[in-house]
C-alpha cells in the first residue's frame, strides 16, 4: 500500500484550532480541521470518507476560502493510490 508521508504544517493546525474553537464555523469546516489537526505530527493519512468530502469542498463555490484551505491540507495528505 502507497504511503503518504505529508503532514499538517504548523501554520493549518493553527488554523484547524481556531476553527474548532469557532461556534460559527460550520459542521463540515470543523470536520475538516480535525482531520487535518489529528495528522499534525503524525504518520496517519486522510481517510475515504473525509478525501470525498474535501474533493466536494474544493469543487463548490459556496465554501469559504478557510474551508477550502483545510479542504486542500486534508486532500493533499490522502493515500496516493487511491
Amino acid at each position: 500500500m502507497s504511503r503518504n508521508s505529508k503532514q499538517t504544517s504548523s501554520r493549518i493546525a493553527t488554523v484547524a484550532a481556531t476553527t474548532l474553537s469557532n461556534n460559527s464555523s460550520s459542521k463540515i469546516a470543523k470536520s475538516l480541521a480535525a482531520s487535518a489537526l489529528s495528522q499534525h505530527g503524525t504518520p496517519r493519512q486522510t481517510g475515504a470518507q473525509m478525501e470525498k468530502v474535501a474533493s466536494k469542498v474544493l469543487a463548490g463555490e459556496k465554501y469559504a476560502d478557510t474551508t477550502k484551505e483545510l479542504a486542500a491540507s486534508v486532500l493533499s495528505q490522502a493515500n496516493k493510490a487511491r
